[in-house]
């Protein structure tokens, strides 16, 4: 009876050594579950997912809105997409014209959504204008300001700082980490704007023509101005050419010697078809919402300095 009563007094001592073990273990599991906890972000178009995915690394979700084969300017998200908005901690904006009408919606399904511009730092310029550079001006009403800021390896980097800026707000238990993938992210970036500079810097190429390609839609703006060049786009503020404008266009091309014409998935190829047919080009796809950013673009790059030579 002695030992029966020992036996059962050494089974509470154990007990009521084990409670507190037991509950030191499960706040350490909690405290590094609630560490590693990734931050549940969204962004508008494909080459963001690629931006905050290479400086969040696995600490990040990325949910993406605007669909492979889809056109930010007239996108409508989905009900699943709405609903995944009610969950998320931060949005990453860049501008597109979708953002306009949704940005504010998106904020009254979720109060505690901060919305992040990632252009913000950066000078925007008017859509197709790419004459006077370096002239400070005021866009009249009337003119769209160019998004297509994430197409210049320059201006990444400012939207990189804006990206780690917001991770490290939101978990600043991890800003080694976000800072050491940022640091890696704009050096790769930087190499790459350094490679694409050597492409048109080489001899002769573009010169003849001083560095003019013609495009549909006029998306390669801030990419031109960084190294160089300059576009002409068929597409006008949005809208299809007109008769008029087309002829003049092709008077242009074949004055320049343009012998291809970019093009992008997004959009009908019907009008720069018709340039192309009467000069006698041909049609070249550039893709400027491809997920695979930097290899993309160094594609394009190569791209457009074959139709400069």
């Amino acid at each position: 009876m002695k030992n029966h009563i020992t036996f059962y007094n050494r089974l509470r001592l154990f007990k009521a050594g084990l409670l507190p073990f037991v509950l030191l273990c499960a706040v350490f599991w909690c405290s590094q579950l609630q560490a590693f906890q990734k931050v549940d972000a969204v962004v508008s178009i494909l080459p963001q997912k690629f931006f905050v995915e290479k400086i969040g690394g696995d600490r990040v979700n990325v949910s993406v809105m605007v669909e492979p084969g889809a056109d930010p300017a007239s996108y409508e998200p989905r009900p699943r997409q709405m609903v995944m908005l009610g969950r998320a901690e931060v949005y990453f904006a860049v501008g597109v014209p979708f953002e306009k009408s949704w940005l504010p919606r998106f904020k009254e399904i979720n109060p505690r959504l901060d919305i992040v511009p990632t252009q913000e730092g950066i000078r925007l310029f008017p859509m197709g204008h790419e004459k006077g550079r370096g002239k400070a001006r005021h866009p009249s009403d009337k003119e769209i300001m160019d998004p297509h800021v994430w197409l210049s390896p320059p201006l990444v980097m400012i939207q990189a700082r804006n990206i780690v800026t917001a991770l490290i707000k939101k978990r600043p238990e991890d800003a080694e980490y976000f800072r050491r993938r940022y640091l890696s992210f704009v050096q790769s970036v930087a190499g790459l704007d350094l490679e694409i500079f050597k492409m048109f810097q080489a001899s002769g190429v573009g010169q003849a023509r001083k560095g003019i390609f013609m495009v549909y839609h006029p998306c390669w703006g801030y990419f031109a101005r960084a190294y160089g060049l300059k576009q002409i786009a068929i597409e006008q503020e949005g809208k299809e050419p007109k008769p008029a404008y087309l002829a003049k266009l092709a008077g242009i091309a074949k004055k320049l010697g343009i012998e291809s014409i970019l093009i992008q998935p997004q959009y009908s190829k019907r009008s720069a078809q018709a340039v192309a047919d009467s000069i006698g080009a041909v049609l070249v796809t550039a893709d400027p919402l491809a997920y695979d950013w930097a290899a993309n673009l160094l594609s394009v790059a190569g791209k457009i300095k074959k139709a400069l030579k």
